[in-house]
């Protein structure tokens, strides 16, 4: 057994691993960091991508679920792209996919187009403006006018 003490905020943040592998291939540090640390960040990952509606597999056909599934995944890879490229820097560059889809994504927009332009209009009251516009200046390509 190896146990984690730590003290995070005024709360007590014990963890405890119980585990039949071998202490001498093992040492406790090792086995926590290298193993469990690393089995608990490949399980949020599952988790982010099941926030992104790859746990709706209800249709009738296989082939149907798996397009589900593959969409879900092109999404997945999509928001690690705009993790890692658009928010590095601001406030947003560790927050969970599902943050991100709902504070980042999910924006009530005015759409006005015309011949020549397609126009978005954000609410003035929207509190997440500013770290959408880092976003898009970080993904907007070089020479793209802004207005």
């Amino acid at each position: 057994m190896v146990a984690k003490a730590e003290q995070l905020e005024g709360k007590q943040n014990p963890r405890y691993v119980v585990t039949s592998l071998d202490a001498a291939s093992w040492p406790a540090q090792q086995l926590y960091e290298d193993l469990y640390c690393q089995r608990g960040a490949a399980e949020n990952r599952i988790k982010e991508q099941l926030s992104l509606f790859a746990d709706r597999m209800s249709t009738e056909t296989l082939r149907a679920n798996q397009l589900r599934s593959y969409l879900s995944t092109l999404a997945y890879v999509m928001m690690l792209a705009l993790r890692r490229l658009g928010r590095r820097g601001t406030s947003w560059e560790r927050a969970q996919t599902e943050t991100i889809r709902r504070v980042l994504l999910k924006i009530g927009t005015q759409v006005k187009i015309s011949v020549r332009r397609v126009r978005l209009s954000l609410s003035s009251g929207y509190a997440s403006g500013q770290a959408l516009a880092a976003v898009y200046r970080a993904l907007r390509p070089p020479g793209l006018a802004t207005a």
